[in-house]
């Protein structure tokens, strides 16, 4: 095999990639978001998950596509473990049809008839390339553009293949070669090269179809085919696993679950066969495999063991719980969000009802967060940063599940009051997790404060003190404000707010005055300006808060009418409760926040 033919071969594997990807794009776009409302709705027991993943996959020719958007519905919470489990197991028997897709290359020979020499790869590529291309130019609409897509990759797809089986076709007369498949028949060895292939590939699919574009050597024996098989099953799972990083623990639990089932059917699949063939001997694992061998082999290795496997898949998901256990304080905080039930959203009114219950545990665990974020900047712990970083990835995952709850609930049908409330809650649940981002930026802060041994003068510390306790008194207002729905209350929150606004910019002035004078450092002023910037910007959103509260009885307005009008002394007391905190916070506290430091 010289230079030449290396080239061709490695340009024969980039069409095959490029063919499949084309195609399984094409499939996805004609399907639209089909595919993920058919996976999402109709894998309520195992038998349906099993046939509906493998459905899904023969259709986009990817099980790691098809399992990485289960992951995505487990991570969110909309499939259960269980389900995702099904599911993955039917995207690997799915996975097996591009093997016979791509056995259609080898109808061909002197031998054939006249209608299966109109299937062999030049003449089926050729007629699926020109339909193709009068598809993509001829139509204007999407749709029947797709399709095209769809025929133009699958024809690209069988041109990698014929194009990697000339390739390699004076393999079959190299002694190298031959001596090199050889070492492949051990079983151990194989696994772990079609493991290794199929991880780099990212795609069964394709390192199954290389596989049988080396069959045409004609020196790919059964006895070599099975382990490599057994090892490309293992290796897809790679880019499944990828996916969960960064992912719940549901999530983390449904990507582990792929390379876990994969790992049992092979290594059932290997002792079953290796331990009868040391008894029994089998005769053909000498046989010379083809392409519609292959396919054959790999198809019956994936129905075998998943119709095995599939009365133990409860058995699997205990398995998955004790592989990925739960932090305890986790579920603790994420109990609440169970109130979310499908089920609610055809009774409108319960559904508002739950959705309040829940954003009231997230605003609970949101002032938690900010609470143990300020006490970090005088009594700094590794245990208390780790604590808010896990407040605030619970928090993240109230504002995605309550989202997404609420945007269902649009589609149905709410009086006005209802459609009101979950546009009010729409916008509160950003507010509450952004003061959570904010509460783990000043954890980093004061871990940042800690390692550098900063510390700030006795007068920069009492203003700090002075603004970490308005900031505080304006997440309790705000925070139970909108716990109890007390409009009252969520008057005195645009005051406070004005309030502290004027205090982050007195301590500006003082900071730039004891730069200026070389009593402070940049580095200690860096961190001083970055806490008061979070502070300040937290308190800004309890405003937003205040004001989502407020317009439960000011149906009317829109937010900046509602700030406007909170202001208006007559209405709603701002200058009295403005005077109130400003003598508290300000004229009391004089003393932090005037003089040298």
């Amino acid at each position: 095999m010289d230079l030449v033919d290396i080239i061709t071969l490695l340009g024969g594997v980039a069409l095959f990639l490029f063919g499949m990807s084309l195609m399984g794009d094409g499939l996805k776009k004609v399907a639209g978001n089909k595919l993920e409302l058919i996976l999402y709705r109709l894998s309520s027991t195992p038998l349906r998950g099993i046939l509906l993943g493998t459905g899904v996959t023969a259709v986009i020719q990817s099980s790691s596509a098809t399992s990485v958007m289960v992951v995505g519905f487990v991570n969110s919470g909309m499939m259960r473990l269980r389900q995702a489990i099904a599911v993955i197991m039917g995207a690997v028997i799915g996975t097996s049809i591009t093997g016979w897709i791509i056995a259609l290359s080898g109808m061909s020979g002197e031998g054939a008839s006249v209608a299966l020499q109109l299937l062999n790869t030049e003449t089926l590529s050729a007629m699926i390339a020109i339909a193709g291309i009068l598809l993509r130019m001829i139509s204007k609409k999407k749709t029947v553009q797709h399709v095209g897509d769809i025929l133009m990759g699958f024809a690209v797809l069988m041109f990698g293949m014929k194009t990697m089986s000339g390739a390699v076709g004076g393999l079959r007369e190299d002694p190298a070669f031959i001596g090199f498949l050889t070492n492949f028949s051990n079983p151990l060895l194989g696994i772990l090269v079609g493991f290794l292939f199929t991880a780099i590939l990212q795609s069964a699919s394709a390192a199954v179809g290389i596989l049988q574009a080396l069959s045409s050597t004609g020196v790919i024996t059964f006895e070599i085919a099975l382990p490599i098989i057994l090892g490309i099953a293992v290796g897809a799972s790679v880019p499944v696993l990828i996916s969960g990083f960064g992912s719940s623990r549901e999530g983390k639990r449904a990507s582990l679950s792929y390379l876990v089932i994969e790992i049992i059917r092979s290594v059932l699949f290997a002792c079953l066969f290796y331990g009868i063939n040391a008894t029994v001997h089998f005769e053909f694992l000498g046989m010379i495999m083809n392409m519609f061998s292959i396919a054959l082999l790999n198809t019956l290795f994936r129905m075998s063991t998943v119709i095995l496997l599939a009365p133990f898949i409860p058995l699997l998901e205990k398995l998955m719980v004790r592989l990925v256990p739960a932090d305890p304080s986790e579920e603790e905080h994420t109990e609440d969000m169970n109130r979310l039930e499908e089920r609610f959203l055809a009774y409108p009114t319960l559904a508002v009802e739950q959705t309040r219950l829940t954003m009231a545990k997230m605003a609970e665990l949101t002032e938690r967060s900010m609470t143990m974020a300020l006490d970090l900047l005088e009594n700094y712990s590794e245990k208390g940063l780790q604590e808010v970083r896990n407040l605030e990835s619970v928090v993240d995952r109230y504002e995605d599940k309550i989202g997404s709850y609420l945007m269902k609930l649009t589609g149905r049908e709410l009086t006005e009051t209802q459609n009101k409330a979950v546009s009010q809650y729409l916008r509160a649940i950003t507010d509450l997790e952004r003061i959570s981002d904010h509460a783990l930026n000043i954890a980093e802060r004061a871990e940042e404060k800690a390692e550098k041994n900063v510390t700030f003068s006795e007068k920069a510390n009492r203003e700090m003190e002075n603004l970490t306790a308005a900031v505080e008194e304006i997440i309790s207002i705000a925070f139970t404000s909108f716990q109890n729905e007390d409009v009252e209350l969520a008057y005195r929150v645009e005051p406070l707010e004005q309030v502290i606004d004027r205090i982050c910019r007195k301590m500006r002035e003082k900071h730039t005055a004891r730069l200026q004078k070389g009593k402070c450092t940049i580095l200690n002023g860096y961190i001083f300006n970055d806490l008061i910037a979070e502070l300040e910007r937290v308190s800004d959103h309890c405003s937003n808060i205040g004001i989502v509260i407020a317009e439960l009885e000011d149906n009317a307005m829109d937010v900046h009418e509602m700030s406007d009008a909170i202001k208006q002394e007559h209405v709603h007391h701002f200058e009295q409760y403005y005077e109130e905190f400003q003598t508290k916070y300000i004229r009391k506290k004089e003393d932090a926040l005037t003089g040298e430091a």
